[in-house]
């Protein structure tokens, strides 16, 4: 199958990702300021990524393992979208950081929570 008709079957979920991101970028960038929709949009989108990635390898091993070529193909090329989603959103979040070091993550302490009969 050529190349044209495998990037036609994958278009949809590019689209929709697409969208998916203008959405939260929009509403986020109104809420609250455009470095924290940027923020919004990276932890988004590495779930959203890595649950396509995961979900479309489970349905590719089945299909191989049923001997459908046909949806083993179908369903590899939309884990590869997520598997270069998923990067992208990584590289993403690596540039984010380099301009905005004040969002990188700090190690918290361990703190302990005294519960209600101990607590007095």
């Amino acid at each position: 199958m050529g190349l044209i008709a495998r990037l036609s079957r994958i278009v949809p979920l590019i689209i929709l990702l697409a969208l998916v991101a203008g959405v939260i970028y929009l509403v986020v960038t109104y809420r609250h300021s455009p470095a924290r929709a940027k923020e919004v949009l990276i932890q988004v989108f590495t779930w959203v990524c890595g649950i396509i990635s995961g979900f479309f390898a489970l349905a590719s091993a089945y299909a191989f393992f049923d001997h459908a070529p046909a949806v083993l193909d179908l369903t590899l090329s939309f884990m590869a979208v997520g598997l270069a989603g998923l990067a992208i959103t990584r590289l993403c979040n690596r540039r984010f950081l380099k301009n905005n070091p004040n969002y990188r993550k700090k190690r918290l302490t361990a703190t302990t929570h005294r519960r209600w009969p101990w607590h007095r």
